[in-house]
């Protein structure tokens, strides 16, 4: 029996853990093989590439981010391969069975919830060994009338075998995200979320998962993330798994996990604070709203006290990068209360901040509460929303622009100092700034054509001259900064127009020449000719004060930017006095 477990993953470097579970647990009486494409795949080919293997059986792997991409793959799959059964599983479609297994008469079955158990034994059905009524936990139509049967009770995760000791995966482990998972389900009971379905929290070997990390590390992997909804819910095994991490690990390799920050305990912090080495270990935190009356309606228990100590204090070992995550739409959360939530979490300065969007999913309280606060939302994956009873379309367009340039600005660390300085001394507050800048963004049509690194810089500076209360000469010196800062070579292309003449660089080399004092302690050990100072560095005409900026002041003064590049290193800085003629 040829069978092919397969899915449509958002991108190239994901990988799809549940195949692999699936794939472990049919062994060794049944051996699937997987095939993964992505959204971006034509379904044509993937058809046509699907169809050479002759398959009995595909079983698709389905999440709100693949789902129509997948209907239309099975619909021409069956079109051309009749006899091959089609079976659909993953939380897409484990809720609202009704609905699919008649929207979709080419799927012949489908498997609700944990699949490991239900799949193996509906291969055993397949192949004649059982009666299809001895199969849990499936979905399908006999003779026109659905029948769902119960699903099996909880696999032991301790008795599940490995999904990383594929040897068709070697190749790949160094080029793609390597998920794990250490447990399932979620202590939480958060009314967005498809994690507060499965109650209670249970757990993998530990011994084995540390082999299997060990293996992931031995061949190659870079980037393991955690898939846990909730990694530190204990802290005793948290604090197990960190330690392993920390004496184990291969240089290269980073480790990312979701964390619930507010019961993270600060001595649990301090230790890794004192013992990570920078750049390990990355977090993701679900902040969602700061809106207490949000949070009740949603039965997401947060102290957002704690959570900021967590964050802050992290922030201030340098250690480990933090991802923030806010969801736009919840209930009661109106527009200004949005922008306080934003600027609350702005506020912590994490280094990526995701603005997201809710999504009313299947099986989720409040897809089956959504007429009660009014929700319209897309009823299509990924289900996002329109408006609720205090949240406009037009509101959350806004936001939409807000987050546009958010992603480009803050998230992608351009030019850091320069948002610093507006979103503390040009703007009320962070969010008026991206919403301000995501609004003109939109009005010029930015968000329909591309970019390269300097459009970036010009179109902030277009904006900023727009404004009220900005000191363009102080931004654009900040923002020239933050430009020449990422080079290691002297750019060949400038995204500003002013220019040093060659007799001010010759004179100012001249000056250098005889004090190099001038331009910093430092600046005397290069002992540049002439034609390095030409080659390597680069002046520019400056309105701050480059080390009372290192020091963390502001202070106007008009004179040059020297910025010398070296290879592999951040260029070195010094502001010079204007030679007058």
């Amino acid at each position: 029996m040829n069978i092919v477990l397969t899915t449509l993953n958002a991108k190239y470097i994901h990988t799809n853990l549940a195949l692999r579970y699936l794939k472990g647990s049919a062994r060794p009486e049944f051996d699937p093989t997987i095939v993964e494409y992505t959204i971006k795949d034509p379904a044509f080919n993937i058809v046509s590439d699907l169809y050479q293997y002759k398959p009995d059986v595909v079983g698709f792997s389905c999440y709100i981010w693949n789902i129509e991409e997948t209907i239309r793959v099975i619909r021409m799959l069956k079109t051309v391969s009749p006899q091959t059964k089609i079976v659909l599983g993953g939380p897409e479609v484990s809720y609202d069975v009704h609905d699919w297994i008649r929207r979709l008469p080419e799927v012949d079955f489908i498997v609700l919830g944990e699949g490991e158990v239900s799949f193996k034994q509906l291969l055993k059905y397949f192949n004649g060994e059982i009666a299809i009524e001895d199969v849990p936990g499936i979905c399908y139509l006999q003779e026109g009338k659905m029948k769902i049967h119960a699903q099996p009770k909880k696999v032991d995760l301790r008795e599940l075998p490995s999904p990383f000791l594929f040897e068709e995966d070697l190749p790949h482990l160094g080029k793609r995200i390597q998920y794990i998972e250490t447990s399932r389900g979620c202590p939480f009971s958060c009314q967005f979320c498809l994690s507060s379905i499965e109650v209670g929290v249970r757990y993998f070997n530990r011994e084995k998962i540390k082999e299997d990390i060990r293996y992931l590390m031995a061949h190659g992997a870079k980037t393991i993330k955690f898939v846990d909804r909730t990694f530190n819910i204990s802290r005793s095994y948290a604090m197990e798994m960190f330690q392993f991490l920390i004496d184990e690990h291969v240089p290269g390799v980073v480790f990312q996990f979701e964390i619930t920050a507010d019961i993270m305990r600060p001595e649990v912090i301090q230790f890794l604070n004192d013992n990570a080495p920078r750049g390990l270990f990355r977090f993701e935190i679900g902040v969602q709203s700061t809106n207490d009356l949000t949070n009740e309606l949603v039965k997401r228990r947060q102290n957002f006290e704690k959570l900021k100590r967590t964050v802050t204090m992290v922030k201030e070992g340098g250690k480990i990068d933090q991802h923030l995550d806010l969801i736009a739409g919840l209930p009661e959360e109106d527009y200004n209360s949005f922008r306080q939530t934003f600027n609350d979490v702005f506020a912590m300065r994490p280094e990526e901040l995701q603005l997201g969007f809710l999504k009313l999913l299947r099986g989720t309280g409040l897809r089956v509460e959504a007429q009660k606060y009014g929700y319209t939302y897309v009823d299509v994956a990924p289900y996002e929303i329109f408006s609720n009873n205090v949240l406009t379309f037009d509101d959350i367009v806004r936001i939409k622009q807000a987050e546009d340039v958010l992603e480009k600005y803050w998230n992608d660390h351009r030019m850091d100092n320069t948002i610093e300085y507006l979103v503390t001394e040009s703007f009320e507050t962070p969010f008026d700034f991206f919403q301000n800048f995501g609004t003109y963004w939109e009005e010029k049509g930015w968000s329909r054509i591309g970019h390269q690194l300097e459009d970036l810089f010009k179109r902030l500076e277009a904006f900023l001259a727009t404004q009220p209360n900005v000191n363009l000469d102080i931004v654009r010196s900040l923002m020239q900064l933050d430009y020449l800062s990422k080079q290691q070579f002297q750019p060949r292309k400038l995204w500003w127009d002013e220019r040093v003449s060659r007799e001010e660089q010759k004179e100012i080399y001249n000056i250098l020449k005889e004090n190099p004092t001038l331009a910093g302690e430092e600046f005397t050990q290069f002992d540049l000719s002439e034609k390095a100072f030409f080659k390597h560095s680069l002046l520019i005409p400056f309105a701050l004060d480059y080390e009372a900026f290192k020091n963390g002041q502001i202070v106007v003064k008009e004179g040059y930017l020297l910025a010398y590049f070296r290879a592999g290193m951040e260029p070195y800085f010094a502001t010079l006095e204007k030679v007058h003629a």
